[in-house]
Formats: C-alpha cells, structure tokens, sequence
C-alpha cells in the first residue's frame, strides 16, 4: 500500500474517532426508557454554587436523546437574562444515532430576543434560545449553559421528570451553599421513583435520579407538580432586585417586599391624581370606586407578557405605566394599587401561580413560587381580586386561571396565603332556553338563548372574535349538526351580573334522516355531551374534576306534519358522587314536545379505583344525551 494514503487512511479514522461520541449512540439506551417516550434525557446535571447573599452560579448540563418531533420541545435549551443575571456560556453539539458528531452550535448561533419582542421599557429582559431543525431522528443533543446572577431569592427548583413521555436515565442536582445563609429545602414526591439523597449537610445537597421510564398522561390527572418528583430551594438571606433580604416565613418576607421592592413604586403625577379624583367623584363606597378605577386602567393600558422572575421582580414605576400606556402582570397591578391609593382604597399586590390548572402557593415553605400578579382589595371579612392584564374581564372575575388556589398577599404588616375567590359548581351555570322545528324532508330550523356565568362565563371572549372564528366555533360547539348554517347571532355581555347572552338562530338540512318511511333524530340538539372518557388499565394517578358545572335545558320541539310518534326515549335520572343528570320529555300534543335535561359535575378528587366508576356515568350520560325519536310517516 502506498505509504501516503495508508498515512491519509490513518488520519480520516483518527478524526472520525475523535469527533465520535460512543456513549451517545442511541442502542446504548435501555428498552424500557424508550418505550412510550419521545425524548430520553441521558444526563440532565445543575451544579448551583451560592458564593454569597449576592452572588450564584448555576451549570447546567443537559444530554437529550430525541427520538421523534414530539421529543423536540424536552431540549429546553434557552435562558433568561437581565442586567442582574448574566448568560456567561451557552452552547450546544449535535451527535446523529451512532453518536457522530453532526454540528457544533456556539453562542452566536443562537436566537437572542428581547422577552416581549419589543417594548424600551424591558429591552433589558432576553432570552437566548436554540432554534435547530433537524435533518433525521433519532439525535442527540449535548447542551451546556452557565449563568451568574446576583439575584439569590429564586432558587430554581429541581425537576427530575418535568414533562410526560420523556425518560430519564440520569438527573443530577448539586448544590453547595454558605452554611450562614439559611439554606433550606423541601422534597416532594420523591415515592414510586428511583431518588437517591448523595449529600445533605450544611453546605452541601446532592440527589442523583436514575432510570425513569416515561410516564402516559392519563385523563384528569393532577398537575405534575402534584406527582412528579421535585425539590424547592430558598434562603433565608438572600438578594433581590440588588437588595438584600432576611425572611424566615412568608409574612417576613411580605413586610421586606413591601418596604424594599414596592416603596417608591407608586407615585403618579399631579395630573393622573386629579384625574382620577375627578373620575371618582363623591362615590364613597372603595368597592364602587374601584369599579371606576378598574375600568379606567383597562381602557388606558395594555398588557405586555413577562412572567414574574424573567422581567425582574420590581413592578414598573406606576408613572411609567401611566406614561406609556402599557406594561405586564407586576406593572399593571402595581399601576392599578397606585390609581386606588389616590382616591383613598386600600389594596394589596399579589403573587401567585396563574394557570388553567389550579396550582398554590405552597404556605408551609417560603421561596419565591408564583409566576403572576394580580391585585387584592380587601372587602370586609372577604376580598376581591383584580386580574389587572385584562382589557376586558369584568370587575372581580378570576376564573379559569386564578381562581380557587393559595397564593400571596403582601400587606404593609408582612405577607400572608389566603384563598382566591371559587367558583362552585352550580356557579358555573349556563341556562339554556330555545326551540326548533323539523319539516317533512327533516330540515332543522332553530333557536337558542344560552346564558353563561361563573367560570362558564369565560365564553365572552367570542363576541370580540372575527365572524370567520366565530362561525368555525359555533360548527365545532354543535359537531353533532352536520350542514349546520348560522344565521342570525346576537350577543348580552353584562358585566355587572357577570352573565354572558347568546342569542343563535340556527338551521341544518337533513337533521332528521329519513329512510323507509320514518325519520330519525337526536331529541337533544343544542346540548350533547358528545365526548367520552377515555378507558385507562391500570391507572395510576388519582383523578381530578377541577371545576364543577350546572347545565339546564328546555327545548320545545316542533315535529313535521304528517308524522306520527312512533317511539320517545325514556325519561332518564343518574345520581352518583361525581354529579347529577336528569331529562324528561313532555308531550305536549301529536306534534309539540317539551324536552328538558339537566347536568350537574361536582369538582372533586377522586382515587385511581374510582376512576372506571366515573367513566361509567359520563358514557351513561353519552348514551343519553344521543337518545332517538322514531317518526312514522
């Protein structure tokens, strides 16, 4: 062999060996961490070293194995970053199924943005994120990031598993702490997974999870902070915002936030107070008066989106939001605090954790949890609470993402956990009232007042939508009426009731199939529970109905001449610990029905063996609710 390409064959092998990575081949990940997952993370390592009240580093290393598109989004490779925290490494490497390398991917090559994609305001809160698409799956994906930041009040929590169809062969957590700190911790959740506690001593934590295979979500489930293993972190110095900080307790540290973060926030010029004084007039009611405050601060400003912890903790100088015209959670609801102090009602800012899945605020364990503010106005033994990024909530309504959960008040006397408002399950009514015909060729001709309240209220938001989305909604709302046509919609939004109106008229040909002679419909037009509850073997979470609804229905129901009622479905009751469901059809003459129904949902939560009870009601509900006339022609 020719001395200078054995030379040159030497060297291709050699290069090819150095940028392979053996331990990244994906044969090497065990059967049972691929099953039923979209991504395995092989190594997923935080190294937090807390230096000092005002200074912490965080490492974090992050080796994920994605097997198909749905496993792109376990890569999380992003941070935020201000002018406290300081993004000092980000980089990624690409490694295809046999762990050869495919691309290295620097700090350039990431996407930096500023969180709300524009604003002057907060153009110093970014994030730098990885934008990669793939060419094939399976890859691998090393991702390394370090940050330094000397805010020490938020101590990222650990999440092992953070996410459903995603494994875990390895998870690290390595914390080392001044021991004059007050460093604390609080495990959750640790049961039924392989966790294993390294170190734990006065400056020291290290936990080590091994061989999490994914899990299925099943239907109802809680939220995964609920059930999947965790661990909270806090100080008890810290650094916030460049201020230092020394709570033991949540009302500690309420009275530090309120005299350190919050004390300057709140000034307004001359001209807004007198404005607002003038708005207010001799009202002397606070409740009253915050209803003309509210509804001033919703047509003046807008929202813009950061959560709390990545566009800082401080709200916006109240000034500045009346400047501008705009702001997110912190500034509007601080900007709200500050309209009402002109006029002379006192309110409280408020932290929580605001989702559609009701989730609290831990009381037994101080450490900045929450991811949202709102506004509190104390209302004699009660409260109400303001949802200040709305242009258009009414006064005081929380459902559906604030409601019914622990949270954060902080008063000028220190914080305190209190209750947001619930909505209970009869509050959350909707009142159906209409009617419809059929003609001989069983063409459908309808209409229909739905009145909606409580968190069922919600449905509001489709006044406000362009006519194309609201016909699109309306065809899925009623998916039981093939060709259905919209023909006339109106709409009552009272804000003072909080109840919304809808007012369709509505039309559909062949409602009512004719064959043989006989014509065939679904009594329950404009109210079938046409969903199912998904069978689940084995499961294992216990179950959970959030919020609870009432539905009543009266239908009169006109049928074609020259039709005789050939067969009436059965009047029907269920009663069980999950709810009510009753209907009864009246006959009024040959041609005339009165058709009522009514369903009540409880919220509640239920074990795992309780589970295949409740899917029984739901189809014994189905079954009905999809019930049958016979007309004979």
């Amino acid at each position: 062999m020719n001395f200078k390409y054995c030379c040159l064959v030497f060297l291709f092998f050699t290069t090819l060996l150095s940028a392979q990575k053996t331990e990244y081949t994906t044969q090497l990940i065990p059967d049972s961490l691929k099953q039923n997952a979209n991504a395995v993370v092989r190594l997923g390592q935080i190294d937090i070293v807390i230096s000092s009240q005002r200074n912490m580093n965080i490492k974090e290393k992050r080796i994920v194995t994605v097997l198909n598109e749905k496993g792109m989004e376990s890569i999380d490779a992003y941070e935020n970053y201000d002018k406290k925290t300081n993004v000092s490494n980000i980089q990624a490497t690409v490694f295809d199924s046999f762990g050869n390398e495919i691309r290295k991917i620097k700090r350039k090559d990431f996407r930096d943005q500023s969180v709300t994609g524009g604003g002057t305001v907060f153009s110093d809160s970014r994030v730098v994120y990885l934008e990669y698409v793939p060419t094939q799956y399976p890859f691998t994906i090393v991702y390394e990031s370090e940050i330094q930041t000397s805010t020490t009040a938020f101590i990222p929590p650990w999440f092992p598993l953070n996410d459903y169809l995603l494994s875990i062969e390895k998870s690290v957590l390595n914390v080392n702490y001044p021991e004059n700190l007050g460093f604390k911790k609080l495990e959750l959740n640790f049961s039924n997974f392989k966790i294993t506690k390294i170190i734990d001593t006065s400056t020291q934590l290290s936990y080590t999870a091994t061989g999490i295979v994914a899990q299925k979500y099943e239907d109802y489930s809680p939220n995964i902070s609920e059930i999947f293993p965790r661990v909270m972190m806090g100080l008890e110095y810290f650094n916030l915002e460049g201020v230092d900080g020394n709570a033991k307790n949540w009302k500690e540290y309420g009275q530090w936030f309120s005299d350190k973060i919050l004390t300057g926030t709140v000034e307004l010029s001359a001209e807004t107070i007198a404005k607002i004084k003038t708005l207010v007039g001799t009202e002397t009611d606070p409740i009253k008066k915050a209803k003309i405050v509210y509804k001033y601060m919703q047509e003046k400003s807008r929202y813009v989106g950061i959560q709390v912890g990545i566009g800082g903790f401080k709200p916006m100088l109240a000034d500045d939001v009346d400047r501008l015209g705009y702001g997110d959670c912190k500034a509007l609801s601080n900007y709200t605090r500050a309209l009402l102090n002109a006029v002379d009602v006192p309110s409280y800012y408020t932290e929580l954790y605001g989702s559609k899945d009701k989730r609290n605020i831990r009381s037994d364990f101080f450490s900045i949890q929450g991811n949202h503010v709102i506004l509190t106005i104390p209302n004699g033994d009660n409260y109400v609470f303001l949802e200040c990024t709305s242009q258009d909530d009414p006064f005081g309504y929380q459902a559906n993402f604030t409601d019914d959960r622990d949270v954060l008040v902080i008063k000028p006397d220190g914080g305190e956990i209190i209750r947001t408002k619930k909505y209970e399950n009869k509050d959350n009514a909707q009142v159906n009232k209409g009617k419809y015909s059929l003609d001989d060729s069983g063409k459908f001709s309808g209409a229909i007042s739905m009145v909606s309240e409580g968190s069922q209220y919600g449905r509001f938001h489709i006044e406000t939508t362009p006519p194309t989305e609201q016909e699109a909604h309306y065809k899925e709302y009623w998916d039981n009426i093939s060709n259905l046509k919209i023909n006339k919609t109106t709409f009552s939004n009272d804000k003072e009731k909080v109840s919304f109106t809808e007012n369709m008229e509505i039309s559909a040909d062949n409602y009512g199939k004719i064959s043989n002679g006989k014509m065939i419909f679904v009594i329950n037009a404009y109210n079938q529970y046409t969903g199912s509850v998904k069978r689940i073997r084995n499961r294992k979470t216990p179950f959970e109905i959030q919020r609870g609804y009432y539905d009543t229905d009266e239908i009169s129901v006109s049928l074609p001449a020259g039709f005789t009622m050939e067969s009436l479905p059965q009047n029907f009751e269920l009663n069980t610990k999950f709810g009510e469901y009753k209907t009864e059809i009246t006959k009024k003459d040959n041609n005339n029905l009165i058709y009522k129904r009514s369903i009540f949902i409880k919220k509640g939560s239920y074990k795992n063996t309780e589970y295949d009870e409740y899917r029984l009601f739901m189809e014994q509900i189905s079954r009905n609710d999809n019930a049958k006339i016979i007309l004979t022609k």
